[in-house]
């Protein structure tokens, strides 16, 4: 069942995090390969608008610009793209760090800019299949301890979730969870069409629509496996819950499913 804000990643053409555009001290923590912080920024913003096209939609997760905000946010007015960004602790937008007397503050400079703030952690779809998308991988840090915990997406229980964070160098992908950050992906976005490769290949994976299923099978064989004796009025409460719950689920993925394939059919047209 859902958890967190719900959210279409089948509109997503790309993803990314942690550019920190004007942060003085970031080649030297990440070891980026530049020898300033104009260097920097020059590139990021190269390498962005050489691969993503003006109408494509980015989905940026978090730590986006550091540096004086106003001048290190109005840059990214440069980059190309429809630009969606999930806060990270860095961000001046971040529930995690900032006050919401700074969020109310700071959020016109980050949408002057062109940015479109979403919460800290995103649910969704893409292709039919679950994802959840956060600033914070379900464990993980680029320091020693995981901070912000109480901000990061539940524990692990399946579903793939794309983060940044970390600054880790190794590409990507790391059981369930896939690091989207540039530094691990030549300072660029990622195309998702790499992400719907990965999903695909996870072990076990299902869609929401099959999860949906298996779980209502679930429901109904415990109450076939359930003799008359034991069933008094809350065991009935209970079990009508239940079956509530899963019935509303996997409607809701149908409608999804169908919206989908319907979508795709008039792209092919």
């Amino acid at each position: 069942m859902r958890e967190y804000p719900w959210f279409d990643f089948d509109q997503v053409d790309f993803v990314t995090s942690d550019t920190h555009f004007s942060h003085a001290r970031i080649s030297e923590l990440a070891d980026r390969p530049y020898s300033t912080v104009d260097e920097m920024n020059d590139d990021l913003v190269r390498r962005w608008n050489d691969i993503v096209a003006p109408a494509s939609v980015v989905l940026h997760l978090g730590d986006l610009a550091l540096g004086p905000i106003e001048e290190s946010i109005a840059l990214t007015a440069q980059l190309n793209g429809r630009r969606l960004l999930v806060p990270g602790n860095h961000d001046r937008v971040s529930p995690a760090t900032q006050s919401k007397r700074a969020i109310e503050r700071f959020l016109p400079v980050y949408e002057a800019a062109g940015w479109e703030i979403l919460p800290e952690v995103i649910e969704g779809t893409r292709h039919g299949y679950r994802i959840i998308a956060s600033h914070y991988p379900y464990g993980g840090d680029s320091q020693e301890q995981d901070r912000h915990t109480s901000h990061r997406p539940r524990w692990d229980d399946g579903i793939p979730l794309l983060h940044g964070h970390t600054h880790a160098r190794d590409r990507g992908p790391n059981g369930h969870q896939f690091h989207v950050g540039v530094d691990a992906h030549d300072f660029a976005p990622i195309p998702f069409s790499v992400i719907d490769t990965w999903i695909q290949s996870l072990p076990g994976i299902e869609t929401r629509l099959q999860t949906a299923i298996r779980e209502a099978r679930g429901v109904l064989a415990d109450l076939d496996n359930t003799s008359p004796s034991q069933m008094d009025s809350m065991f009935y409460m209970q079990a009508y819950d239940d079956l509530h719950m899963h019935l509303e689920e996997l409607l809701t993925a149908v409608d999804e499913t169908g919206h989908a394939k319907g979508d795709a059919d008039a792209g092919s047209r």
